[in-house]
């Protein structure tokens, strides 16, 4: 990933070099016009000289400001562009229609889009001023040689031998760097999720040991960031000390030099400045190292979550009958030997005792999985067998939680602008979802009580109009005055021509569907009306319960 962020900013970072690096060698050649300067002009006392070598320093420092401000405005592009392409490369491949099968929560992948996209495009800057680095090295060990071999000398075997010692630190930063990545991913991740079920958490009473979980998961991520904190620490300590003192053998060894007549005054200061310079550049290669490190730790966890296999399995195939879902003998997880039809034009609804039964009929229709023996057949086809395009169009599974947006009711409801007013109208009589405030809606409702949220996403699910329609539990926060209405409204939209599968133990629901399927311990026990099945104890106690 690394290497293809160098590829895909190729133009950026060639410029951004070709600035930066002209920068350094300005920065390198200041103390070497200084000197020349005092050789010059300001030991022979020539005033017309020191005037022209005082315009070639103001030339200088125009060329270094102006090198140094349109490199970085380059380079800032580029990395902004390539953050930007992998923000945007992330959330396609989390929010493709085939969905992500992730491990992460889903704060945790809103830091991997953000933070670490970021941390990953900061190689671009990191490359750049690597390469500048090197040259002004290289510049001022030139000069050096030119002016005295021997300083020159000690400054080629110095320069190799503190970067060295450097480099043996950059393995463990990049581990510990690693490990705070994933530890601030998890905890990001964990607060989003708590924040996002603040309301059940309080219902149930678990704030305490919600509090108590972030707690250990935030201290673990603060460990994490002080370990990899302490190592770039001592990291940067290394470099500066090594840095002071390989300064200080130079400035003495030129010393020595200028007292046995082997350097003038203006050489003396040309060697020294360049020792000063020498520097900032191994410093900042030391720096950059550290950088490197969390960076590389960044692309790891975006690899990772691109590598995540397709959630949803499609095929190639295209409908070839009637709108409707059949199961045939479908065993998979907690089912055995389910079958199941839905005809256009009908409602069926399936009683569920055990919610393991409901998730794994769930996990089917969404297409996570193909059933270990039997088919489930979406208008005549096998649901893993038809396009991702075929899937859509034909069904539609309304889960018992939603996700809401920002935005209006008719944004929320019909996010395309496809229905008319009429129809539009017709959606919110039938989820009793008039009453609804016209205010704006915030993200995941959070301003809306259950009830609220759960009748807005029915009316999403009824204005998509699909051939066929699954329903999960979609009355279980609304009164039965309510229910009753939603029963109704339901049957009215979706009577026609589509097909309708409902998941609940509504009797309000149960009351209108054609047949009811009762199904315990992953078996079909018993199909027919409500009013057949209210007969048996069983079933009453299911639904009555």
């Amino acid at each position: 990933m690394v290497r293809r962020t160098l590829r895909r900013q190729r133009r950026g970072l060639a410029g951004a070099i070709a600035f930066i690096t002209l920068w350094q060698v300005c920065e390198a050649a200041v103390p070497v016009l200084i000197g020349v300067v005092i050789d010059h002009a300001v030991a022979t006392g020539d005033v017309e000289r020191l005037l022209l070598w005082g315009v070639v320093l103001c030339v200088h420092f125009t060329v270094l400001s102006l090198a140094y401000r349109f490199g970085s405005r380059i380079g800032f592009r580029a990395g902004q562009e390539e953050s930007h392409l992998l923000r945007t490369e992330v959330s396609a491949h989390v929010l493709s229609p085939r969905g992500a099968r992730l491990d992460r929560l889903p704060g945790d992948v809103l830091a991997v889009a953000t933070g670490d996209a970021d941390m990953v495009a900061e190689v671009i800057d990191q490359v750049v001023y690597t390469v500048a680095g090197i040259a002004g090295l290289l510049v001022s060990a030139v000069v050096l040689a030119t002016i005295d071999p021997f300083i020159a000398v000690v400054v080629l075997v110095g320069v190799p031998l503190v970067l060295v010692c450097t480099q043996v630190l950059a393995p463990r930063l990049a581990h510990r760097a690693h490990e705070r990545q994933e530890a601030i991913g998890r905890a990001t991740g964990l607060a989003t999720d708590l924040v996002r079920g603040l309301r059940p958490l309080k219902g149930i009473g678990g704030e305490r040991t919600a509090h108590d979980r972030y707690r250990r998961q935030s201290r673990e991520a603060m460990g994490a960031s002080i370990a990899a904190a302490r190592w770039e620490g001592l990291l940067y300590g290394v470099t500066h000390t090594l840095s002071v003192a390989f300064l200080a053998v130079v400035a003495l060894v030129a010393g020595k030099r200028a007292l046995d007549g082997d350097l003038t005054i203006g050489e003396l200061v040309a060697v020294v400045g360049l020792a000063q310079f020498v520097a900032e550049p191994m410093g900042m290669i030391a720096y950059l190292v550290a950088k490197l490190a969390r960076s590389r730790a960044s692309a790891r966890r975006i690899v990772g979550l691109l590598a995540a296999p397709p959630l949803v399995e499609v095929g190639s195939s295209a409908a070839t009958g009637p709108a409707g879902l059949t199961f045939e003998s479908v065993s998979e997880g907690s089912l055995r030997a389910v079958s199941i039809e839905v005809g256009p034009g009908e409602t069926v609804a399936i009683v569920a005792e055990d919610p393991s039964d409901a998730g794994s009929l769930m996990h089917l229709l969404r297409g996570e999985g193909t059933p270990t023996a039997g088919r489930v057949l979406v208008a005549g086809v096998p649901l893993t067998e038809l396009t991702i395009e075929e899937s859509q169009r034909l069904l539609v599974v309304a889960e018992h939680h939603v996700d809401l947006f920002e935005g209006t009711l008719h944004s929320n409801i019909d996010p395309a602008s496809r229905i008319d007013e009429a129809r539009f109208g017709a959606v919110l009589a039938a989820s009793a979802a008039v009453d609804l405030p016209d205010d704006p809606v915030t993200v995941n409702g959070m301003t809306l009580s259950g009830g609220q949220r759960q009748r807005l996403g029915l009316a999403r699910a009824l204005a998509a109009d699909p051939p066929v329609l699954v329903l999960h539990d979609p009355t279980t926060a609304v009164d039965a005055v309510t229910e009753q209405r939603i029963a109704e409204g339901i049957d009215d939209v979706r009577r026609a021509d589509g097909a309708t599968l409902v998941v609940t133990s509504s009797p309000a629901l149960l009351a209108r569907a054609d047949r009811v399927v009762h199904l315990v311990d992953g078996e079909v026990v018993a199909v027919g009306t409500h009013a057949e099945l209210a007969t048996g104890e069983a079933y009453r106690a299911a639904v009555l319960r």
